[in-house]
């Protein structure tokens, strides 16, 4: 696997330093695609992580939301009362990571019928919401005055 080095893009931006981070994360990921899973947009804030963890219980589940990162981990109990003459079904551990845009967060998390579905949504605060300026005209808005008393 190829090493990329994003020390030049820390030079050169200012608050942005979370980009290289990210990237630089998302190469270190192993890529060995277990579990698999989707992805859903499902409103213009609202998002969906589908795994596929057929096999495995809740008690066998643990998502951790820390900063910007979700991180399903997934191990079974091995049971010794049982003897396979195949196993076809993956019972591994694993580690699967997903890195969060500002403001989202879990909401919340079921499984049903072998799929883990972990609900997101983005929540501005409302200091960041787009607002409209009222503009008001004329000597009832205050300005004139208060640049009278200044100038004087």
């Amino acid at each position: 696997m190829a090493t990329f080095d994003f020390t030049p893009m820390f030079r050169s931006t200012i608050g942005f330093e979370q980009i290289p981070n990210i990237l630089a994360h998302a190469l270190e990921r192993g890529a060995d695609g277990y579990p698999p899973y989707n992805i859903e947009k499902i409103g213009d804030d609202e998002f969906r992580i589908v795994m596929a963890v057929a096999g495995l219980s809740q008690d066998d589940i643990e998502i951790i939301q820390a900063e910007n990162r979700v991180t399903v981990r997934g191990a079974t109990k091995s049971d010794p009362e049982k003897t396979y003459l195949y196993r076809g079904l993956a019972a591994r551990q694993f580690t699967r990571e997903f890195d969060l845009a500002d403001y989202v967060e879990v909401t919340g998390a079921h499984l049903q019928n072998g799929l883990l579905v972990i609900s997101l949504k983005r929540e501005l605060p409302e200091v960041m919401k787009p607002r409209t300026i009222p503009i008001s005209v004329g000597a009832d808005s205050g300005a004139p005055a208060r640049l009278e008393k200044i100038a004087a």
